[in-house]
């Protein structure tokens, strides 16, 4: 059932700051540029076509040939790896009427999570996070564009974590293939929050090593380093997040008649999703302050310990060196100097000044 339709055409869903020439110094807005920290890779297309009777996986090559091929009578799944060929992208913008500002959007991956509402398509810009082989976080935008029977993804690089949604499609398991183009899109938003989740197990378990290790490893600059840059995950995702929670409530107070009313409660689930994302990272980054305090109040107690043992020493020292340096004068009046038993006698009362001392540091339990 789909909602009544609204009498604004275009609505913002929520505050957009966006600056006056974001597609590049002294172009005009709405200028498909890309902007982004790395080379932009070859787009690479792939298409899936579903209804409740029958599902196609197609790979074409080109934006024109995915055109052709979209069926009304179908939900069609356009994904778009790769954003260096920015005229296909503004060929498939005209094609769906979209908005040059949305074009523009696209190929900035510099954006942050939001939601617009064009009255005839919804824009939604996220972010998906994914762990690297090199034990790091890759950070990834994916602009998703949903009309009335079609959802187009556009992502930076191959690679994404929606093969659980293709396996879903491809099963014909659960709701999915039964619902519209606006169930496929919160499917992929889910996706998208659930690694989330694995992303944070992966944190809690290196935070946990951490730990454990804090009371005792003596490598201050190697795990000072290693724990500095989970807080740095830590952080940079929780500014990730924040925004995508903002995403989520935009959609479930959207309105829109794009999305089908059935799908509040999972609008709802979405959003109690990244909260609890975001409160599992105010825990996190509790508790790896928690480790560097404690691994700094270890570091001070060993050295509060190095110079105890240090100061008791030196002090047991003080005594002797005031005797050697009494009989070091060179006096030609001083009578133990022709004693036979002199020099024996000094070494004697010095041990016993010594051993003295250790007796009494022990008994304060000074060590």
């Amino acid at each position: 059932m789909a909602r009544k339709k609204r009498s604004r055409p275009r609505r913002h869903i929520e505050p957009i700051f966006r600056s006056v020439n974001a597609g590049g110094v002294g172009t005009s807005p709405g200028t498909p540029v890309y902007i982004g920290d790395h080379e932009p890779n070859e787009a690479v297309f792939s298409l899936i076509q579903y209804n409740q009777e029958e599902i196609s996986f197609v790979t074409p090559q080109s934006v024109e040939e995915v055109l052709v091929m979209l069926e009304d009578s179908s939900v069609n799944w356009i994904n778009i790896n790769g954003l260096a060929d920015q005229d296909a992208i503004k060929r498939l913008g005209g094609f769906f009427r979209l908005d040059p500002l949305t074009v523009e959007d696209i190929l900035n991956t510099e954006h942050r999570p939001k939601v617009e509402d064009f009255g005839h398509y919804l824009l939604i810009i996220t972010k998906m996070l994914t762990r690297r082989s090199d034990e790091s976080i890759e950070y990834e935008q994916v602009s998703m564009i949903i009309t009335r029977n079609a959802v187009i993804t556009v992502q930076e690089t191959l690679g994404d974590c929606f093969n659980p949604v293709r396996d879903r499609l491809r099963s014909g398991a659960g709701r999915l293939r039964r619902l519209d183009s606006s169930y496929l899109a919160y499917s992929l938003l889910d996706v998208i929050v659930d690694n989330y989740f694995s992303l944070l197990e992966w944190l809690g378990e290196r935070l946990e090593n951490y730990e454990d290790l804090a009371a005792s490893t003596k490598e201050a600059s190697g795990f000072m380093a290693g724990l500095q840059a989970i807080k740095s995950d830590l952080n940079r995702m929780r500014r990730t997040v924040w925004p995508v929670r903002e995403t989520a409530n935009a959609l479930l107070r959207s309105g829109s008649d794009l999305l089908n009313d059935n799908l509040d409660p999972f609008l709802r689930d979405l959003q109690e999703n990244t909260v609890q994302v975001l409160e599992a990272l105010e825990s996190y980054r509790e508790t790896a302050s928690g480790i560097q305090e404690v691994f700094l109040s270890s570091i001070s107690n060993r050295m509060n310990e190095v110079m105890k043992v240090l100061t008791i020493i030196s002090t047991i020292f003080i005594p002797l060196t005031f005797i050697a340096g009494v009989y070091g004068m060179n006096f030609n009046f001083m009578p133990e100097l022709e004693q036979r038993w002199a020099y024996p006698a000094v070494w004697a009362l010095m041990a016993t000044i010594a051993i003295g001392m250790i007796v009494f540091f022990r008994k304060k339990h000074w060590f």
